[in-house]
């Protein structure tokens, strides 16, 4: 799987997610946790989480499969990017060492043989991720099962927003496809729609980011995400209502980011 990922990302057809949250582990500190543990109860609706089982498919940074930790969960996280891997057994080693309720492990929200392997869960979280798999709705229809029977199901999924969506699509490929050019898409990119973005914040006091992610980081996450797919909120629910789920939590956005949802597996008769 390894040679398969280092292969995409040499190729430009993917972007290098576990590079950028290596570095992000070098500003985390305990008011990004916090703050990460904040934002997860409140989708959750729920102020603890022991004695539930917590799936973080493609962990990137960690951060939320420590925040579950800390909340009582027992977590079990994979992520396709090694790197990405080696931040989530990064922080376990720092915050949890020799835990036996918190498993890391590499994998593939599209491998199917894996996923059967790994049960069900109480919470299925998977934020921002399954848009950039290169099969988006593979990957949604794939992570359906993991969700136990009233169990949760948390996704953030990149907002369609037509044009806007197609042309971020170029800029993506472009910045994976063209290394000479990054930097210089970032830049160009900077005063829209990332510097209106930090003047609200600085206007309103929220200059810390809500989730505890890295504003920097994030940007980088962005320009350079791909591959990239969108949706739009009501396709979303859709395509989980026909999978027996139904809509507790909607969180949307007008903008470039992503939509967030709380879908709940309904209870067999």
């Amino acid at each position: 799987m390894y040679h398969d990922h280092a292969a995409e990302i040499a190729k430009g057809q993917r972007f290098d997610f576990g590079a950028n949250w290596l570095q992000f582990l070098d500003v985390l500190d305990e008011s990004r946790i916090d703050r990460a543990m904040v934002s997860l109860k409140a989708m959750l609706r729920s102020t603890d989480l022991t004695g539930k089982s917590f799936l973080d498919a493609g962990s990137g940074s960690g951060l939320f499969s420590l925040a579950a930790r800390k909340l009582g969960a027992s977590v079990h996280s994979f992520d396709y990017d090694p790197q990405s891997v080696a931040c989530t057994v990064e922080l376990k080693r720092r915050y949890f060492p020799d835990d036996a309720n918190w498993k890391v492990e590499e994998g593939s929200v599209l491998d199917r043989a894996y996923l059967s392997r790994l049960g069900q869960f109480d919470v299925v979280y998977s934020w921002g991720v399954l848009h950039h798999t290169g099969a988006m709705w593979e990957a949604l229809d794939n992570v359906a099962p993991l969700v136990g029977q009233g169990g949760q199901l948390f996704i953030a999924i990149y907002n369609d927003q037509g044009f806007k969506s197609r042309y971020w699509h170029m800029v993506k490929k472009t910045y994976a496809k063209q290394p000479l050019l990054r930097w210089p898409i970032v830049i160009v990119h900077l005063p829209y729609p990332f510097l209106p973005s930090l003047v609200f914040r600085l206007i309103s006091g929220r200059v810390k980011e809500e989730r505890g992610m890295s504003f920097w980081h994030d940007i980088v996450d962005w320009v350079g995400g791909f591959p990239f797919e969108v949706a739009t909120p009501g396709a979303i629910v859709d395509f989980y209502r026909a999978r027996g789920f139904r809509l507790d939590k909607l969180r949307t956005t007008n903008r470039s980011g992503c939509n967030q949802f709380v879908l709940v597996k309904a209870l067999q008769a």
